[in-house]
């Protein structure tokens, strides 16, 4: 199953857009900071990741406030254009 959940900031948000089909479309960075245990060692573990929401998430999404931990939940592809990876948001609840 390809289901992610991520407690994130929105780090950078682009400006609203609209795909070729009329669909809002949201493009953002997350950052990611905590700490896990792996084999027995506590590790700090920061990344950040690429993300979109389409569709009236996109429009909400657009409206909240940069630095502010959520919960995003949505699923992971690859970019079109590179071979990084991108979260589509499908929910984000406020932490």
């Amino acid at each position: 199953m390809n289901q992610v959940n991520l407690t994130a900031r929105i780090a950078e948000a682009s400006p609203l857009r609209y795909t070729p089909a009329g669909i809002p479309a949201l493009n953002l960075v997350l950052e990611h900071e905590s700490e896990v245990v792996e084999a027995g060692v506590t590790r700090q573990v920061k990344l950040t990741v690429r993300a979109v929401a389409f569709g009236s998430l996109a429009e909400t999404t657009g409206q909240l406030e940069l630095g502010k931990p959520h919960l995003f939940t949505g699923f992971m592809i690859n970019a079109r254009t590179s071979k990084s990876i991108v979260l589509h948001i499908q929910a984000i609840n406020l932490i």
